[in-house]
């Protein structure tokens, strides 16, 4: 009996190990919201966290540029040719699609010859700046998953601010500054996100390493997303546990990555050189072939879809929540206070689904929304609803229900479901070992919770 036990651990032991290895692609992603399983009270949904896959997000984009008539061709103007700065006999006329350059030719299907692109008027007022604004909006929040590329036409800028909005463009906030020369442009030593760290990965930098002018190959410029992930997750992001679980419990960090817009404020054209060349001011031009945005709807981990309906991404809410971004719950699921989902435990994570509203139990809503009996909600007060039990409302990180009132909670965690990291409420935050021991003992707790479903563990 004893032998066949052990080789029952054995094979367990050796399937969690084997899960343990493939920890990115196997728990990485949240594909599927709920799922039936079988009780003694008969079939009912089991809820998880989950969340829409990463996509082009340029497809949804909507673009202004500030001022409005920056675009070139109306008049009709010449400029000087990409390569050679002193042939200016090219011609951008809005008048004509062959000659004309307008936004939406920053987001268009590359690959054809020659290749389209958006362009400014040309420096012709100089000294006075040539300043652009352009703004991207998607009027739905979203969580960055990739780097943002922008490909120029010209010269990479001389002078650039990446800026972002968590608030739909009520109030804005520099991503990354962008310069030949960093002290010069904005007062700040330069640095490169290779510089930065665990603890200053939300650190506001200056660099000067894309901002060359006329030079083959320097075309390109990277808000560095994965640089920051690697961070967490290791140089190959093969630790993606390690980055939800600061994502899960590090709300700045998770908001760094989330934006409503984005704007790229172009502040001096490339001009290859110190001085500007009065004499030829039409080598001096903004131009951009190509912006890359790739990203997910932000559901608070309450959807794995995400439609586009009028123009306007909306997430498929699962978990009885309800807005664009599953931010509330819906009419009579107010059981409890809303709240987002969470990455931990993994792989499941915890759905903190909305609970029915206690004045709505004489009316259970129909379909395959699951619906907890009186005796499983306990009721202590009239009207009032458990802060947690052993069905819906699971105290997370290992923390133990007493009497459906309050969770009592693990020494590292806090909160009324035990979902916060004390760490987070000191000073000094939540070091690099708090955010590894968080996610060090998952393995140990699954293992577990496989040998209880196999009736081996006695304890």
């Amino acid at each position: 009996m004893y032998w066949s036990r052990f080789l029952s651990l054995h094979a367990l032991w050796v399937t969690v190990s084997s899960m343990m290895q493939h920890y990115p692609s196997v728990w990485g992603h949240y594909d599927v919201c709920k799922t039936q399983i079988y009780t003694e009270e008969g079939k009912v949904w089991d809820y998880m966290a989950c969340q829409p896959e990463a996509r082009d997000m340029i497809k949804y984009v909507k673009v202004t540029l500030d001022p409005p008539d920056i675009t070139c061709g109306d008049p009709p103007e010449t400029f000087c040719a990409m390569g050679n700065p002193y042939m200016c006999n090219n011609e951008c006329d809005a008048s004509t699609q062959e000659l004309a350059h307008p936004p939406e030719l920053m987001f268009d299907l590359e690959g054809r010859h020659p290749s389209t692109f958006w362009q400014s008027t040309t420096w012709k007022d100089y000294p006075k700046p040539l300043h652009v604004n352009i703004t991207l909006s998607w009027n739905k929040t979203i969580e960055l998953t990739d780097n943002i590329v922008i490909t120029f036409e010209s010269g990479r800028p001389d002078q650039m601010i990446l800026e972002k909005s968590l608030d739909y463009g009520r109030t804005w906030q520099p991503y990354q500054y962008y310069a030949t020369d960093c002290l010069d442009a904005f007062h700040m030593d330069p640095k490169s996100v290779r510089d930065l760290s665990q603890h200053t990965v939300l650190e506001i930098i200056c660099t000067e390493e894309y901002s060359t002018g006329y030079m083959t190959n320097s075309k390109i410029i990277h808000f560095e997303i994965k640089d920051r992930f690697a961070f967490f997750a290791g140089p190959r992001l093969h630790n993606m546990a390690s980055l939800y679980g600061q994502l899960d419990t590090t709300k700045k960090l998770r908001d760094f990555f989330t934006i409503t817009d984005l704007r790229i404020r172009l502040l001096r054209p490339a001009t290859g050189e110190i001085y500007v060349d009065e004499q030829h001011l039409a080598r001096y031009f903004y131009a951009i072939s190509d912006i890359r945005v790739y990203g997910r709807c932000k559901c608070n981990l309450h959807a794995t879809g995400c439609k586009e309906e009028n123009k306007r991404l909306l997430c498929e809410c699962e978990h009885n929540t309800t807005g664009p971004d599953c931010g509330k719950c819906k009419k009579n699921y107010q059981g409890r206070p809303w709240s987002p989902g969470s990455y931990l435990p993994i792989p499941k994570g915890t759905a903190n689904i909305c609970i029915p509203s206690i004045s709505s139990i004489g009316n259970p809503p129909k379909f395959d929304r699951i619906w907890p009996n009186i005796s499983s909600l306990e009721v202590s007060k009239p009207n009032q609803a458990n802060v947690c039990d052993n069905e819906l409302l699971h105290c997370q990180n290992g923390g133990t229900c007493i009497n459906n009132v309050r969770c009592q909670c693990p020494p590292a965690y806090t909160g009324i479901l035990c979902e916060k990291l004390k760490c987070e409420r000191d000073p000094g935050g939540c070091g690099q070992n708090s955010g590894q021991g968080a996610v060090a003992h998952r393995p140990l707790v699954l293992l577990t919770a496989l040998l209880a479903a196999a009736g081996l563990c006695t304890w």
